[in-house]
This record gives C-alpha cells, sequence and structure tokens, in this order.
C-alpha cells in the first residue's frame, strides 16, 4: 500500500473510537474556531496540582535533573554574514569543519515581492525555500558541515541594504560519534545504572521491519526534535488532527515550538547501516497544552500535510498492567529510529515493571527496564497487544518511567 493510503495507526476499533468522539464532540466542537484551536486556560496545567487527575493533592517531588533526557548537541556561533539586495554576490557559504549539521539564524530576512531564499547542501539534495520576509528565526538544518545561502532576485530588483538576508550565528551540530560518546560519558556520571539498563538491547527499526512490521509501522509517528538548533528531544504524532506530543522538560511556549524542527521517517535504510534516509522536516507551531506535574506539551507543526504519511498514535484511557510487553520507539542520542523491545532484565521481553510509579509527582509514572538514552525524552511507550501509548517516557534511572498515558488523556483528551 502506498504511503499516502496507508490507514491511520489506531489500537482501538473504528467503533470504539466513534465512540470516544461522540462523548467528545460536545468539548471538542467548541475548540475548533477558523481553523486554529483555542486553549482553554486549565490546559495550561504548569501550576496546576493536577488533584482532579491523580484524585488527590499532587505536590511536586525533588527530581534529580541527570535523569532527565536531554542532550545538548551543538554548539552556536556569532556570525556577521550578509546577502543583501545591493551586493554583487547572491550566495553565501556557512561552515563548520566536522560538523553533523548547519542552521543558520536569521537576524532578519527581508524580500520583495516574488522573490525568495535557499539554504541547501552543496549538492542540491536537501534545500528549503523561504518566500517570506522574518525576523530572528532559525533555517532548517542541513545535514553536513557546509550551508549554501542563495538569494534569488528578479532582474528588475531595486539595489538595497535593507533588503535581503542578515545571519548573525549558526548552529553547528557534533559528529554523530561524538555525540554518542557524550551521551555515554554523561550515563555514567549521572549514576552508576542510567537509562540503559543492562547493555544496550535496543536495535534499529529497519531490524525489525520483517520480524515485526506492526511495531515498525506504529514507530513511523515518531519524530525526531532539534530544539533551538542544539537541543533533542523525540516526539510523536498524536489523533488524527495537527497534533504532537513531547515533555515539557523538552519544551513549553509557542516560541520554542516555532525554534524546533521536527524530523519525520529518519531511519536507517537497512538493518546494520550507518546510512539514513533523508527526513522529512517541518517546523513546530503552536502549543496548545503543557504541565510540569504531568511533563507533558501538546503542539502542532507548520506545513502538517507535508507529515500525515507518516501516521498516528493514540493514547490508552486503560491504566498500564504490571508484566504488559510494551517497546519503546525513540531517537536516542538523536540517531535514526531505534526500538527499545527486548530486556534481558525482564527474561526477554521489555514488560511493565510498576504500573503506578512516581515521576513529577507521586503515583503518576509507569516504569520498565527498556533501554533509553538521552534524546529519548518524549518517546510514546507501546503496548505490544494493542499499540496503544501508555506511557509518554521522560526519565531514566532503572528503572526508567514515562508519565501515565492515561493521566494525560483525562487531562488532555479534548484537545486531540
Amino acid at each position: 500500500m502506498a504511503a499516502s493510503a496507508r490507514k491511520p495507526r489506531t489500537g482501538r476499533s473504528g467503533a470504539q473510537r466513534r465512540r470516544r468522539k461522540i462523548l467528545l464532540a460536545a468539548t471538542a466542537g467548541a475548540l475548533a474556531v477558523g481553523g486554529a484551536a483555542v486553549v482553554v486556560p486549565s490546559a495550561f496545567a504548569e501550576d496546576d496540582p493536577v488533584e482532579a487527575v491523580l484524585g488527590g493533592a499532587a505536590e511536586l517531588l525533588p527530581v534529580d535533573d541527570d535523569l532527565l533526557g536531554l542532550l545538548d548537541v551543538g554548539e552556536v556561533t556569532e556570525l556577521a554574514e550578509s546577502l543583501t539586495y545591493a551586493d554583487d554576490a547572491d550566495m553565501l557559504k556557512v561552515s563548520g569543519p566536522d560538523a553533523g549539521y548547519v542552521k543558520v539564524h536569521f537576524e532578519r530576512l527581508l524580500l520583495d515581492a516574488g522573490d525568495y531564499l535557499t539554504v541547501s547542501s552543496p549538492d542540491g539534495a536537501e534545500s528549503y525555500r523561504y518566500d517570506e520576509s522574518m525576523m530572528d528565526a532559525w533555517a532548517t538544518s542541513i545535514t553536513g558541515d557546509t550551508a549554501i545561502v542563495e538569494l534569488h532576485r528578479g532582474a528588475e530588483s531595486v539595489a538595497s541594504t535593507a533588503l535581503g538576508a542578515v545571519i548573525d550565528k549558526a548552529a553547528y551540530g557534533f559528529a554523530p560519534d561524538v555525540v554518542d560518546g557524550m551521551a555515554e560519558d554523561r550515563a555514567d556520571r549521572a549514576r552508576p545504572e542510567e537509562s540503559v539498563c543492562s547493555g544496550d538491547e535496543k536495535r534499529s527499526s529497519a531490524c525489525y521491519r520483517t520480524s515485526y512490521p506492526d511495531v515498525v509501522d506504529h514507530a513511523e509517528p515518531v519524530a525526531r526534535l532539534l530544539i533551538d538548533g542544539t537541543v533533542l528531544c523525540t516526539a510523536f504524532r498524536v489523533g488524527e488532527d495537527n497534533r504532537l506530543l513531547t515533555n515539557h522538560h523538552c519544551f513549553t511556549e509557542t516560541r520554542e515550538a516555532e525554534q524546533t524542527e521536527v524530523w519525520f521517517g529518519y531511519d536507517c535504510v537497512a538493518c546494520g547501516a550507518d546510512l539514513a534516509n533523508l527526513p522529512v522536516k517541518v517546523d513546530g507551531a503552536e502549543v496548545l497544552a503543557t504541565s510540569k506535574p504531568l511533563d507533558y506539551t501538546l503542539f502542532t507543526v507548520r506545513d502538517f500535510d507535508r507529515i500525515e504519511q507518516f501516521g498516528y498514535l493514540e493514547l490508552s484511557d486503560e491504566p498500564a498492567a504490571r508484566g504488559e510487553a510494551i517497546y519503546i520507539p525513540q531517537h536516542p542520542a538523536g540517531r535514526p529510529t531505534e526500538i527499545a523491545m527486548e530486556s534481558s532484565v525482564d527474561g526477554g521481553n521489555c514488560v511493565v515493571k510498576n504500573p503506578v510509579f512516581d515521576g513529577y509527582v507521586a503515583g503518576s509514572d509507569v516504569s520498565y527496564y527498556c533501554d533509553t538514552e538521552f534524546g529519548s525524552s518524549g518517546s510514546p511507550v507501546l503496548s505490544r497487544d494493542t499499540h496503544e501509548v501508555i506511557a509518554l517516557h521522560h526519565f531514566g534511572g532503572c528503572p526508567n518511567s514515562g508519565v501515565s498515558a492515561m493521566l494525560i488523556e483525562e487531562e488532555i483528551g479534548h484537545l486531540i
């Protein structure tokens, strides 16, 4: 079946989905105004004690920051480059020796009507076009150590230093082997056993394409995040509309979402191969809801039609069960999609260790020994039986843990 014709991913039957949507219609229908979601104040729950969700007072517990799955994978360098309508040149090169990626930042981009600017790889395999003027904004990253910025203007354009692009900085990503080394070093320093609990038993999603096609299929809605040029997290599409879920500790505000790249289809071409598919990259758009106690951020992306083909997941509205078989599709250390499904700690398969476990608040989490790494924050923890999301991964620590999806669904299900 062609990718564009795939049925949406779901762990519920069509009849179950219809019943759920009927129940939510009264609330959800009121949120759509001209295609934009209207966020009710209670959706921003950072300061709420979530008593209603957890059935009692929920005090924030002290959490060691080393348990959080954040990893800074690049550095930002100040620049003073420009391509103006008064310049003779229409192209400039932005390079960082041995960089894994280059991401340029526009102090301003002012274009005359009909003109545009491109940021591309030297071979043109990766190219992004900008037709509209903008201020204080990141361009989409280019894989490799060089980005070519080119101004495309009409023959009748008036020479002007006010029009064109001013590049005030660039983010240069560390090479993949450097990032892997950083993740290992940080895990070692954080605690004797971090998120990789007994050897690393994660495998590239490509390694399961033949043996577990359903698992790989449900890994497709999982995306790599590059936040503000240098920080990694994971996210996933939730529900059939333009909705994505990640952790509150990854980002919390619309301004941060707008500075976040969301990569879909970033997988190895084959099991054991170092070569990855060229991802589909879109920008984050709007934060619809966020909560520190339940450590989630619900957001939208621009150009949603470009990523609809990757399908979506659904949050479970049932509690997790002890011993339930699970798997976690993720982008550890920003690598192409890997899946944690095997665990020697649990005798073979990853399973739910404790269906009720402490997170930011008592009793909010589900724990497990599935391997994760820095950069895996925001990954979905999926049931092997239903392929529904039973938890939103956020902490290492062996056992690792994720916020119960049932609790998140109860709080923001009307927005999804």
